[in-house]
């Protein structure tokens, strides 16, 4: 699927992904390639990005999380790179 992790300044990251773990409002969601389409808002905590082996880590604050097709959104209030 393909990844896009947006803060207000700039796109920390955008490419192809296994698999996103994100802190949504009310607990952890877990997203798989061709996942059904959803939308969350986003709480506290570290998102994770995996490709492969390698895994890219972002603590978040706020905002939300859209999957559509085999693209997934997440567009946050606050992102730092963890």
């Amino acid at each position: 699927m393909h990844v896009t992790v947006i803060s207000p300044e700039r796109t920390v990251f955008d490419g192809a992904a296994d698999a996103v773990h994100a802190p949504a409002y009310d607990g952890q969601v877990g997203i798989l390639p061709h996942h059904a389409p959803f939308l969350t808002l986003l709480g506290d905590g570290v998102l994770v990005v995996r490709a492969g082996d390698v895994r890219s880590r972002f603590w978040l604050s706020g905002g939300f999380l859209q999957v559509v097709g085999d693209v997934l959104r997440v567009v946050a209030d606050q992102i730092e790179i963890a």
